[in-house]
């Protein structure tokens, strides 16, 4: 049997039906208790004193477990802050290195919340930008009004601590069960909860408070559903007066499946003012939750570069190009940001992310494209790029290049060995091609000097819409080595996306200016 280390909590539960939904899976608002539980248990273990939940971050759901499983939770405090409670706490003791990794990752989480508030009114403040957007998809979609719904709960001794406080974890979980019924107004299918959106807890209920809970969806991406429920306390006098106490809120995702399928939900229309701020709000926790998941994965690199073969060269190159287009085409990209001539669109699939930035030119697209495929002149506008020399002219369509990038979080530099391919368009086409891929060549083998990073799959999309204007996509299915740069941008405390694309725009719609004519 497995033994706790010091300053972890075990808690093992047996599934019964009474902790089941009618699917026979554990309900999520069952574990949400055990996992509070289980977290209160160990922040007391550590302080000594009892504890309460002040708020949690993300919760991500990636299994079910069913009736008559076992599952255990395990809860460790892997930092202690000096303002998280009233008390001075001793410091955390790191025994081993996954010890400090965890360590490591509560200071950036801990980061990411201490800014979710600026950055989320910063983001809103965007919103109109996004207006357009909004109107040109809408075709078919929906009002979010009949998704409303409230529900009262009493509380009871059995809901409480010992010292007559509400759990936090049984508000949680009647906060499931509201938010599931109104995600239910949207679908006919099985609805399983994906991921919470931060519970944070802004005061305490006791025992004989009429807990009010409304939740209503703010909106909808592709698969998933986002709900918003609110919590009013009343003790008698207040439910007497209709003036409560605004103590909990958080924002719940769902998806929906249809036998083994994820079903797609319908666009939402927004109408009134509050459906605005509800939707855009929706829209910018969803950019820093994307921000905050990858920022702080610490996903270990697994090679997927391929092994230059000069005897294969056709076969590669034209793979190359194939794997950029099938990125391009697939369905699920959602719009994030829009400034001006840019918009940035991610896709999410399982846990691998991939960006589409759109950029508007007035220039022509084969001008464009010239200045696109020749890689040496990339450092004129990409900060992240330092040089970009030719390895091997391999052919009129092909070039390999070595790429170094600048120092970022003051680790080394990165460099990258990359496969270019080429192609212009067909005899009834308009649209150019620059695939990227990253390659392993033995004549440039990795240096103590640089961290060796992947490109997995990137590249550009160059549509001509006249003879003087063109639209450039660049695509980048994110790897590990890049995921803090991307996940910066995406959680909206960086600007470097839009802020390269800017400079892309300027070198490609002014080529001859000061800056860039030295190259020519």
């Amino acid at each position: 049997m497995e033994r706790p280390a010091p300053g972890e909590v075990l808690m093992s539960q047996a599934i019964q039906p009474a902790h089941a939904t009618a699917r026979g899976e554990l309900s999520a608002g069952q574990l949400l208790k055990w996992i509070d539980a289980t977290a209160c248990l160990a922040a007391e273990k550590h302080a000594g004193v009892s504890c309460v939940t002040a708020s949690v971050d993300d919760i991500q759901f990636e299994e079910t477990a069913r009736i008559g499983q076992v599952i255990t939770i395990k809860a460790k405090v892997t930092r202690a802050f000096s303002t998280s409670m009233e008390i001075h706490l001793k410091p955390v003791t790191l025994l081993t290195e996954q010890d400090h990794v965890e360590h490591n990752l509560a200071a950036e989480r801990r980061k990411v919340r201490l800014q979710h508030e600026e950055t989320f009114n910063n983001l809103m403040k965007e919103s109109s930008k996004l207006d357009d957007l909004i109107f040109d998809e809408e075709e078919g979609a929906v009002s979010t009004r009949g998704t409303s719904v409230q529900s009262i709960e009493l509380v009871l001794p059995p809901h409480a601590n010992h010292h007559g406080n509400t759990f936090g974890g049984q508000i949680m979980a009647w906060m499931e069960t509201v938010a599931t019924i109104s995600a239910s107004r949207l679908c006919r299918a099985h609805l399983f909860l994906k991921s919470v959106d931060m519970f944070k807890f802004r005061g305490p209920s006791t025992v004989g408070d009429r807990l009010v809970f409304t939740a209503i969806v703010n909106n909808t991406f592709q698969t998933c559903v986002e709900v918003g429920v609110r919590v009013e306390a009343f003790d008698c006098q207040e439910w007497a007066e209709g003036r409560g106490r605004h103590i909990n809120s958080a924002f719940l995702i769902y998806n929906a499946a249809d036998k083994e399928n994820l079903i797609t939900f319908p666009r939402i229309q927004p109408i009134s003012k509050d459906d605005f701020r509800r939707y855009w709000g929706a829209i910018a926790r969803k950019r820093i939750r994307l921000g905050r998941k990858y920022v702080i994965s610490h996903k270990k690199e697994v090679p997927l570069s391929i092994h230059w073969d000069i005897s294969k060269q056709a076969s590669l190159s034209d793979s190359n190009v194939e794997a950029l287009k099938k990125l391009a085409a697939k369905k699920g990209w959602e719009v994030t940001s829009a400034v001006e001539k840019i918009k940035i669109y991610t896709l999410e699939e399982h846990d691998v992310l991939s960006v589409w930035v759109e950029k508007h030119l007035g220039s022509p697209a084969h001008l464009a494209y010239h200045l696109l495929s020749d890689f040496t002149k990339r450092p004129l506008w990409d900060p992240h790029f330092v040089s970009c020399e030719v390895i091997d002219w391999v052919s009129e369509d092909d070039q390999l290049y070595y790429i170094t990038c600048p120092i970022v979080n003051d680790d080394k530099p990165k460099d990258v060995v990359v496969l270019v391919s080429r192609r212009k368009p067909l005899k009834d086409g308009s649209t150019y091609t620059v695939a990227v891929k990253s390659v392993m060549l033995p004549s440039v083998p990795p240096s103590p000097q640089y961290i060796r990073s992947e490109i997995i799959c990137a590249g550009f999309l160059i549509h001509a819409i006249d003879s003087n204007s063109c639209i450039v996509s660049y695509f980048n299915h994110v790897s590990a080595s890049i995921l803090p740069y991307f996940a910066g941008n995406l959680g909206g405390w960086s600007k470097s996306i839009e802020e390269t694309a800017a400079s892309c725009i300027r070198f490609l719609e002014n080529p001859l200016d000061d800056g860039f004519i030295s190259t020519f």
